[in-house]
């Protein structure tokens, strides 16, 4: 039910229940990715299918490209005809104008609102955004030479793609690799601490039956009971920074001032960026401040060596700075839960997986206490965090984190969902890896042993398989 610029539920919900589920009006894959994920289905995967005539959009398959071809006809032959493809914002402003004059705005009975009437505040933009989305309006033009829309109509969608479009993540739910417009799903309002999720399904087109096969599309989850006619909310921005960062983001890319619950009560602030107490002592104001400012540097300095491919420097950087950060910010601060994330997602990439597996339950403990339990950044963090045990050789620990994240992700992303297909085949074999681990703790370690150096032993061959498929979520691009 539509309410303003709002949607209400008309019936009680439960956890993990879909809202709403919505095709994309248009969506479009990263410049940076185009070759490596799909454009149709959104998946990231090697060997891709070029495009025989613009040579830029890649498929999976046959099915996937003629899946997609309405959508990309006209793209096709406006970037065969220039010889090369814009930037993804004017890209996804084109198949939007396309669209909207072949189908109009409204593509279907239960789209609520047409295109053209989201939002687009370009009169709130700051002056160089402004600046910005001129320029994409002129290179639009010379895209589409032949647009029948006004230079007001075009810059129109532009501010609406800006503030209200959705990033779309791969299969693995690992990287952002596109952007969609989805009109009901632009109704829903934001909280800081909602009552949905939003995720996106990336259909199944590998059906032999054409029947069978689905689109794309975002679903709109209940993360908890919801009572009839309660407003349906989603969080816009990570929970996990202080009310007044958050409020700040929300203002700089939505051009409103939140005033939910958790930010007029500043809720779980006092957590976020508290010091650590022992018996009852707390370090001083000056040395908390002088840690915190120490963090803030050592994760810039993080971040740089991570770009640069510099692993083993983030490694030293993130030691460094826990050893400082240990005995004077709480488990809850934020400055050390980013280094935490950090430098166990780097360890585990170089297979320092011991060392991994204890930052990263450090880690979990500290979003459990500040997310929501059923966040779906909770639950994908919390099924990293099982995996890297897993790896270490901590079965019974890795285990343990492997279902409480598969209950999570139930619920968010919901049992037909690739990653939750995936955690549940790893939930099953570290199961059975358990069992073996209790009957006799020896044999277990010798045959997981024999397994990684890819010798064959029976049951723990299949392991290694698994694990195989299971390395892909600390690849780095």
């Amino acid at each position: 039910q539509k309410i303003g610029r709002g949607l209400r539920t008309t019936k009680d919900l439960c956890a993990g229940e879909v809202v709403l589920a919505e095709p994309s009006f248009a969506a479009v894959v990263f410049d940076s990715l185009s070759q490596q994920v799909c454009h149709s289905c959104f998946r990231r995967q090697a060997n891709l299918h070029r495009c025989a005539q613009c040579k830029f959009a890649h498929y999976c398959d046959r099915t996937c490209q003629t899946a997609c071809w309405d959508e990309h006809k006209q793209e096709c032959g406006a970037i065969k005809k220039n010889g090369k493809a814009p930037n993804e914002n004017v890209r996804l402003a084109a198949r939007v104008l396309w669209r909207i004059q072949k189908d109009t705005g409204i593509v279907s009975d239960s789209q609520l609102t047409s295109v053209d009437q989201l939002e687009d505040h370009v009169a709130d933009m700051p002056a160089d955004n402004l600046k910005e989305l001129k320029i994409d309006v002129h290179k639009y033009l010379d895209y589409c030479p032949n647009t029948r829309h006004g230079v007001e109509y075009i810059s129109h969608i532009f501010g609406i793609i800006n503030c209200n479009g959705f990033t779309l993540s791969d299969q693995r739910g690992q990287q952002a690799v596109g952007v969609g417009l989805f009109p009901n799903l632009c109704l829903v309002n934001h909280d800081c601490w909602p009552n949905c999720a939003v995720i996106l399904n990336h259909g199944n087109q590998s059906a032999l039956n054409a029947t069978f096969h689905s689109k794309r599309r975002v679903e709109l989850r209940a993360l908890g009971k919801i009572a009839e006619n309660e407003e349906l909310t989603v969080g816009y921005v990570d929970f996990l920074n202080v009310s007044t960062d958050r409020q700040r983001a929300l203002k700089h890319q939505y051009h409103f001032d939140c005033t939910c619950k958790s930010c007029s009560k500043n809720l779980k602030d006092d957590l976020m960026m508290a010091a650590k107490e022992t018996e009852g002592n707390k370090p001083s104001d000056e040395l908390v401040k002088e840690v915190q400012e120490l963090s803030l540097e050592c994760l810039a300095k993080v971040e740089a060596a991570r770009t640069a491919g510099d692993f083993h420097e983030v490694v030293k950087l993130c030691r460094e700075c826990l050893d400082k950060q240990e005995p004077v910010l709480a488990d809850t601060h934020l400055y050390q839960l980013r280094m935490l994330s950090a430098a166990s997602e780097v360890l585990s990439y170089l297979k320092f997986f011991s060392e991994a597996a204890e930052y990263s339950r450090r880690m979990v403990e500290g979003y459990m206490k500040l997310y929501h339990p059923n966040n779906a950044q909770l639950g994908m963090a919390t099924m990293r965090a099982g995996v890297t045990h897993w790896h270490a050789g901590l079965i019974e620990v890795g285990h343990g984190m492997i279902c409480k994240a598969y209950a999570i992700l139930m619920i968010t992303h919901g049992p037909n969902h690739s990653i939750t297909k995936d955690l549940e085949s790893m939930r099953m074999q570290t199961e059975m890896e358990q069992r073996i681990f209790k009957q006799n703790e020896c044999v277990y370690h010798s045959m997981r042993e024999a397994a990684l150096q890819n010798k064959s032993m029976g049951m723990m061959a299949e392991a290694v398989s698994v694990e195989d498929n299971v390395k892909a979520l600390f690849h780095k691009q």
